[in-house]
């Protein structure tokens, strides 16, 4: 009797490590099937070169946004009477002082910017079986929100500063930026890509991508309402005259709940280096907006580097959401 019960556990625990050695086996060889599936897919020297390009338009876009906000500042919004050409000439010659170079590079870097992502849209779309999964359609969608930024900008010269499409420029603009950074990590994250996740990054995901989704969401709009408000010297106005303050207010108050929400995702995020970045630039950019008005918006540099860390948080946000969807699916 001890003998049969003996050798019925012997076989029992023979029978569980078969089944766990057979678990492993088949958890190896399909990792390693992902694996050679996404290699034999994806070309990794195309992603490198394709992500190499579009993180310089990420920086070329950042740069264009800092350019408009100087461009703004310095009143030099019409400087270029005419559009596309300045003074009816590539590159104007007697009219040429600061402003007029600002508003002109500006244009320059607008039109570099749209004959790269022309470049890009058009590789990707041919060589879209050999990308990841939604590289072609964001590639071609930037494509089309630059011709859409083309006609904003020139709506801006020939209606005059109108302010809505001051604010529709700038907030293409911004799109722009958190489209071309959602497609680099995007190329970047094609590595990854049939290996094994995190199981803690994994879990963290599910709540990360709706979180940093809603602050995204928020910082736009943040966005917009500066866009507005600046293209309407509201806070000019509000500063020298005491009016228009309600725009400041509302601004005021959208930011706090913004740099909330941002935070938030900062401390939760499970990867330390990009909660860290995060919430080293919702901090910067409140100290920023606060120095703005301390200062009386006498000082343009600040006015500038507050539109700048604005567009870089843009870029960093929607980095994040692509990297926590590339986790939750990969």
């Amino acid at each position: 009797m001890e003998a049969g019960l003996r050798l019925g556990r012997g076989a029992s625990a023979d029978s569980s490590a078969a089944m766990a050695a057979g678990t492993a086996v088949d958890t190896a060889v399909g990792t390693a099937a992902g694996t050679a599936a996404h290699s034999a897919g994806v070309d990794p020297a195309l992603c490198r070169r394709l992500g190499l390009l579009s993180s310089h338009l990420v920086v070329a876009l950042v740069a264009l946004v800092v350019i408009g906000g100087a461009t703004r500042v310095m009143e030099a919004g019409l400087a270029c009477p005419d559009w596309p050409l300045c003074y009816g000439a590539l590159l104007p010659g007697r009219q040429m002082n600061l402003q007029v170079f600002l508003e002109w590079f500006h244009r320059l870097d607008a039109f570099v910017v749209g004959v790269a992502l022309l470049v890009l849209a058009a590789v990707a779309a041919v060589r879209r079986r050999r990308l990841p999964h939604g590289v072609a359609a964001l590639a071609l969608l930037a494509l089309g929100l630059v011709a859409v930024q083309g006609l904003l900008g020139a709506l801006t010269v020939t209606q005059l500063l109108a302010a809505p499409v001051v604010t529709a420029h700038f907030g293409t603009a911004l799109l722009l930026v958190a489209l071309l950074s959602a497609l680099h990590q995007r190329l970047e994250g094609a590595r990854r890509e049939g290996l094994a996740a995190d199981p803690v990054a994994v879990a963290a995901s599910a709540w990360l991508a709706p979180a940093v989704a809603v602050a995204g969401l928020l910082l736009y709009a943040q966005c917009l309402l500066g866009a507005a408000m600046a293209s309407q010297w509201a806070a000019d106005l509000c500063l020298s005259e005491g009016s228009g303050c309600q725009w400041l207010l509302w601004h005021r108050q959208l930011a706090a709940v913004a740099a909330a929400a941002l935070l938030v995702v900062a401390v939760v995020a499970p990867e330390r280096r990009w909660g860290l970045a995060l919430a080293s630039g919702a901090g910067a950019q409140v100290a920023l907006g606060v120095f703005t008005l301390r200062l009386q918006l006498a000082e343009p540099v600040v006015t500038v580097a507050h539109q700048l860390l604005a567009a870089l948080l843009v870029a960093l946000v929607a980095a994040l959401f692509t990297r926590s969807l590339a986790v939750r699916h990969g």
